[in-house]
């Protein structure tokens, strides 16, 4: 079986891009801090929205989805899942929610994943919730012809609740030794969850949300006010590609890791340049109309009422409304579409 040691991946050599994405993040989570304590309140209406947007997206990565209305009911805990798909996505918004309340007192180690894993299929009867794969599973592609080929096959089950523990280990020692940099150490766990893919299901969400976990632990809150997977959820081609390089020579302990690392970190980074944009947009008090005036600004092409929103989280939706009819009417702003499917760009 593989084994696991991540203190040899301190030994490695990073290229320049890696060590220059690091850098970065560390320079934005140090400017998070200083906004926080500047405008903690108005920021605070960001992590509604960033949960909304982490719950739908990542489950609709994996195929599972219900309208925006009833994703904004469930994740507010305002109504009952009707069918599976919703009963998942409730249990994906608990462990969100654990992991925004409790994540300082969630360790990393096997019991703690196989709890996470069994509340996010609490709202249903599925009797694999909570217990590593009793099958083979495969990380297979489905292509336009209706083909499916094989990408990668994970471990064996009987394999599966050791390697799990040895990677929950090896990434406990290495941070409590302050032997490898946290943002090298996340992604290469998270990498090797996914190469063992120690569920029946639910191993991409888990991977996902264990992310958002693994970050809190060391400091980069960045998960909580801008979404990473609705990032995730945008280049999953890329997502996906570089899971599929960072893969190869996984069993021999030969893979080469940063593809993914690099991805990761890339995606992390952006979060952080998302969330100094919308602190620009609270920091000063404005009329709703320019706010919502420099939210355009930000956007390039076409976007949506939802995409003004996220940007301007101390307006209410009336007042973007408002806004945003306005500037249709004084032709800053055209208006495209009907129902779901309105959007805007500008003229100006």
């Amino acid at each position: 079986m593989r084994t696991f040691n991540y203190s040899k991946i301190n030994e490695q050599k990073w290229d320049s891009e890696l060590l220059s994405l690091i850098a970065a993040i560390y320079k934005e989570a140090g400017k998070q801090e200083m906004f926080l304590k500047q405008r903690p309140e108005e920021l605070e209406k960001l992590v509604e929205i960033a949960k909304i947007q982490s719950t739908e997206s990542s489950n609709a990565i994996e195929g599972i989805v219900t309208t925006n209305t009833r994703i904004r009911q469930i994740v507010e805990d305002k109504t009952t899942p009707k069918n599976r798909d919703e009963q998942e996505i409730a249990g994906y918004r608990d462990v969100l929610n654990i992991i925004h309340d409790s994540f300082d007192a969630i360790p990393i180690t096997l019991n703690y994943i196989l709890q996470l894993h069994k509340i996010l299929y609490s709202h249903m009867n599925n009797p694999a919730a909570g217990r590593t794969k009793s099958v083979q599973n495969y990380i297979s592609a489905t292509y336009p012809d209706g083909s499916i080929r094989t990408l990668f096959t994970p471990l064996d089950p009987f394999e599966t609740p050791t390697a799990l523990e040895s990677i929950c280990n090896e990434f406990n020692r290495v941070i409590g030794n302050n032997e490898l940099e946290p943002l090298i150490a996340i992604p290469i766990f998270i990498h090797d969850f996914l190469c063992i893919h120690p569920f029946n299901d639910g191993n991409g969400r888990m991977s996902r949300l264990l992310t958002t976990l693994l970050l809190y632990r060391s400091g980069f809150y960045v998960g909580k006010y801008i979404s990473l997977e609705a990032k995730i959820a945008k280049n999953k081609d890329l997502y996906y590609d570089a899971l599929g390089e960072a893969q190869v020579g996984w069993y021999e302990g030969t893979e080469d890791a940063v593809p993914f690392i690099k991805y990761l970190l890339g995606t992390i980074l952006a979060a952080y340049k998302d969330f100094e944009d919308r602190f620009a947009l609270v920091e000063t008090k404005l009329p709703a109309l320019e706010t919502v005036r420099r939210a355009t600004m930000n956007k390039i092409g076409r976007f949506s009422k939802q995409d003004i929103r996220e940007l301007c989280p101390s307006l209410s939706i009336s007042s973007i409304e408002g806004a945003l009819r306005k500037m249709v009417a004084e032709g800053e702003i055209k208006r495209e579409g009907n129902g779901k499917n309105i959007c805007y760009f500008r003229l100006k």
